[in-house]
């Protein structure tokens, strides 16, 4: 069978990988992204968009669309039921973007798709690679059906079961989380704010009430044993013990959800060789603080950029190494401090119930500090890594 020839092999046509190949088209590079799944998958799943990564698509003519679609939420508080702990403010920020936006990851995903498509890319569906060989100068990529595309580059941005990190002999460090998650998009009426996004600690567990578009909340919470498809009753009960009492909310409908497990894992390298590996098949931590997609869209946006220009052959580094062996060492630790962050929320949120008062405490206090609550907001925002 005839092989197919590219600069840049993208396996994965979630965020991270259309990302990695809008910056890549749009600086002039043939790329080919391929998903095993025959179409894109219409749920919400990640639903959080940072002030960093809408600076960074910007430039990539995404970011308007999204800002105009999603819900603008210019606050995140940490409450103990009704008791405010720390309300985290984005609206000082100094960004054209001082709010965390709420958007379900379908819609994000069309409208990344949609940039790609104005750039003339497309996506092949469904292709499954098989096997990946390399050599000095490039990577051979097999399909299930026989075809080979053969890349100068090759990204891995196929998720936490990464084929690519499989295939190229890399190590996924870390464990697993005793506890189930259970995610829910609902519509909501009483006490949760139309423009703020809530962790709700509580003895039983944690829980995060944020708005959607289309007068939708986002529901996340941690469980013994989730169920697979969530419904009004369990939804009801979550919030009933875990968030607002004074005014408490009422689920009307529960349009979707699901379950999944939380990991804490690092990939022992980004790269090896002419592989490449972003987002979820490079790290993958706890949901709290919503940093694991805008992560990987850091991911593909910085490896998009390096690799322009190694294809480009500008700089003194004609090969390469020195420019993506930076990338591999720095979004490592770049992810490891992430990792880290959002398990000492979880952790946090899960606290024993003798140690829930003086852990109220500290935080209450620390909330009444303006230099925590700016780096706070820096923190969460993604602009420290500006």
């Amino acid at each position: 069978m005839q092989e197919v020839t590219t600069d840049v092999l993208i396996v994965g046509a979630g965020p991270v990988g259309l990302t990695a190949a809008i910056v890549l088209t749009q600086h002039g590079h043939d790329v080919t992204v391929i998903d095993r799944q025959a179409e894109g998958v219409n749920t919400s799943r990640a639903a959080v968009v940072h002030s960093h990564t809408l600076e960074l698509l910007e430039p990539y003519g995404v970011a308007d669309d999204l800002v105009a679609r999603g819900v603008h939420t210019p606050t995140f508080t940490i409450r103990d039921r009704d008791d405010l702990l720390i309300a985290v403010p984005f609206s000082d920020l100094p960004t054209r973007y001082p709010y965390t936006l709420m958007i379900s990851q379908a819609d994000t995903e069309a409208f990344l798709l949609n940039r790609l498509e104005q750039l003339g890319g497309k996506v092949l569906r469904p292709a499954t690679v098989t096997e990946i060989r390399q050599s000095a100068d490039h990577a051979t990529a097999r399909f299930a059906d026989g075809q080979q595309i053969r890349a100068r580059y090759l990204i891995g941005a196929d998720g936490m079961h990464s084929t690519v990190r499989e295939q190229a002999g890399i190590a996924f460090s870390g464990g697993t989380y005793g506890e189930s998650f259970t995610l829910a998009d609902a519509r909501l009426s009483g006490g949760v704010p139309a423009d703020e996004v809530i962790l709700y600690f509580s003895p039983a567990g944690l829980v995060v009430v944020a708005p959607l578009p289309d007068r939708m909340y986002r529901i996340v919470a941690t469980v013994g044993e989730a169920p697979q498809h969530p419904d009004i009753a369990f939804v009801q009960a979550l919030l009933d013990e875990r968030g607002p009492v004074a005014q408490p909310a009422t689920v009307e409908e529960v349009v979707w959800g699901s379950r999944f497990r939380v990991h804490h894992r690092v990939a022992d390298t980004f790269r090896d060789n002419r592989v490449l590996l972003a987002g979820d098949a490079a790290h993958v931590h706890s949901p709290a603080g919503g940093q694991g997609m805008n992560l990987g869209i850091e991911d593909a946006v910085v490896l998009g950029e390096r690799l322009s220009r190694v294809l480009h052959g500008g700089d003194d580094d004609p090969s390469g190494t020195g420019l993506l062996d930076e990338y591999a060492a720095t979004r490592r630790q770049t992810a490891r401090s992430i990792v880290a962050m959002t398990s000492r929320l979880t952790d946090l949120a899960t606290a024993s119930a003798r140690s829930r008062p003086i852990r109220n405490r500290v935080m209450r206090l620390a909330g009444k500090l303006p230099a925590v609550r700016r780096a706070l907001a820096w923190r969460l925002s993604g602009l420290d890594r500006r």
